[in-house]
């Protein structure tokens, strides 16, 4: 096992000066993947994801990197519950994946409790340096993946702002850390954002007006 670890953290290439891991690219592109079915609300997103959260923590935890490391076991766990929920929607739905805007008391707990779970989480880490070498970026990094993570298996479109807002810090962060490939791929990344909460956006609006015929229609 090992041996197999070693070998995905092995540089593949060099690209601009910067080596690139066979991990974190392999890692990266599997999330590419997740993200780009995520946007189609493809059930294919959750075994992806967790596929490449699976190759992403070998590689964060063999640099040492807690926070991004616990960020892909978070990946990890919530595709097992994102799955399920999504099944569960769309056997309600007769196949398809719901999405709509949270409400504002959803959208409140859900930043005050990241906050929280962050605040708590750098603390952790200050205390004990062998955790992490970057407390409050591995915390806001750790907690921020789950609030997108939760906000995605519930079928907000809000999940979208949540990643963008984890990649602006973790992406530098990886840069920094020698995983070139994270900040290379950040721009695919944030064109598919762009494109998945366009199309969540018009979806949830396309259902909230179907929700408003229908119940007129009753009444």
């Amino acid at each position: 096992m090992s041996s197999v670890v070693n070998d995905l953290n092995s540089t593949a290439f060099t690209l601009f000066g910067q080596q690139i891991k066979w991990s974190d690219m392999v890692g990266n592109l599997l999330g590419l993947g997740a993200l780009a079915l995520g946007w189609r609300r493809s059930m294919l997103t959750w075994p992806v994801q967790l596929l490449s959260g699976v190759v992403l923590f070998a590689a964060f935890a063999a640099g040492h990197l807690s926070g991004s490391a616990g960020k892909q076991l978070i990946v990890i766990a919530v595709s097992v519950w994102g799955w399920f929920q999504w099944q569960r929607g769309r056997n309600r739905t007769g196949g398809d994946v719901a999405v709509r805007f949270a409400t504002w008391t959803e959208r409140g707990v859900l930043v005050l409790a990241t906050a929280v779970l962050t605040v708590g989480l750098a603390e952790l880490f200050k205390a004990y340096p062998w955790m992490s070498w970057s407390p409050w970026a591995d915390a806001y990094i750790f907690t921020g993946t789950l609030a997108a993570m939760y906000a995605q298996a519930r079928g907000w479109v809000e999940f979208w702002f949540a990643w963008l807002a984890v990649d602006l810090v973790g992406v530098p962060l990886n840069f920094t850390n020698g995983y070139a490939f994270s900040g290379y791929v950040y721009s695919i990344y944030f064109v598919l954002v762009i494109l998945g909460l366009r199309s969540w956006w018009l979806r949830s609006r396309t259902a909230t007006q179907q929700s408003v015929l229908t119940e007129g229609a009753v009444a």
